[in-house]
């Protein structure tokens, strides 16, 4: 049984699909790294990248990995596909760190300043300044900033009478706090519907019995999962679609409990027994 080390973050999540679905294969076929390297023509420190979600695998290792298990190798390739194109895009968008160029930019060339003057020169000397004229100045300024603030009050008062009869004023802010609160919520809603069906539990949100799921996936199948556990008595945190942690604590007791590889990895066989 493997202990997986997590993915590292900035991993694409078409890339984390295709390496847990390799992982789960890898843990299922029961082989060691070593074993798997010569069943499969890729060295042990390829398969530690491939595994790791350090390195794409190329083509010939996916299907190599399928073959080794018996599995057709159609699903598995298309997952490739489309993580080789997120892969190769991240990849062409990296700068190349050899060729980076870490030499600090030269600073401008300071220029000249001049300075204006924005005051008008004091007294020159012989001269005293006239406190009458600067008394009258601190005047005519006091009464231009009294003159702004009543015009300003009375434009208040006349918007909000005018919102108040009429209604065609609106306050911008209480429009958008309106349209917030009236606006739906982005985050769906699960609600568990367990049934058996011939011999089968089913909680109303997906059949499959056999899509891989795992730590940091989201949707659907993910709340089938926690309705189930919910239903065996294996508390998995809120039915939000969202596979976290309580989520995977609830799928490795789970696992224990019913004799699987404990790997945190809803797979067929995890299925199986959620459904049973």
């Amino acid at each position: 049984m493997s202990r997986w080390k997590a993915l590292p973050a900035e991993l694409d999540p078409s890339a984390r699909n295709l390496v847990v679905r390799l992982r789960w294969l890898k843990d299922h076929s029961g082989l060691s790294l070593r074993q798997l390297a010569s069943k499969s023509g890729y060295s042990a420190s390829s398969w530690e990248r491939y595994l790791g979600g350090r390195s794409l695998p190329p083509r010939g290792a996916v299907e190599a990995l399928a073959s080794i298990n018996g599995e057709e190798p159609s699903r598995l390739l298309a997952a490739w596909e489309v993580a080789a194109e997120a892969w190769n895009g991240r990849t062409a968008t990296a700068p190349p760190a050899s060729t980076a160029d870490t030499t600090p930019a030269p600073a401008p060339a300071a220029e000249p300043i001049t300075a204006v003057p924005t005051e008008p020169p004091g007294p020159t000397a012989g001269h005293t300044a006239d406190p009458v004229r600067g008394r009258a100045f601190q005047v005519a300024v006091a009464a231009g900033v009294a003159a702004l603030l009543l015009a300003a009050s009375a434009a208040a008062v006349l918007v909000g009478r005018m919102g108040t009869d009429g209604g065609a004023a609106t306050s911008p802010t209480s429009s958008a706090a309106a349209a917030a609160m009236s606006s739906p919520s982005a985050v769906p809603e699960y609600t568990c519907r367990v049934e058996r069906v011939d011999g089968l539990w089913y909680a109303g949100q997906s059949d499959t019995k056999e899509e891989l799921l795992a730590n940091g996936y989201a949707g659907p199948e993910v709340a089938e999962v926690q309705c189930l556990l919910e239903r065996a008595g294996y508390a998995p945190g809120d039915i939000d679609g969202i596979y976290g942690p309580l989520t995977e604590r609830a799928v490795t007791r789970l696992q224990r409990d019913a004799g699987l590889v404990v790997d945190g990895i809803v797979g067929p066989h995890t299925w199986g027994a959620l459904r049973g």
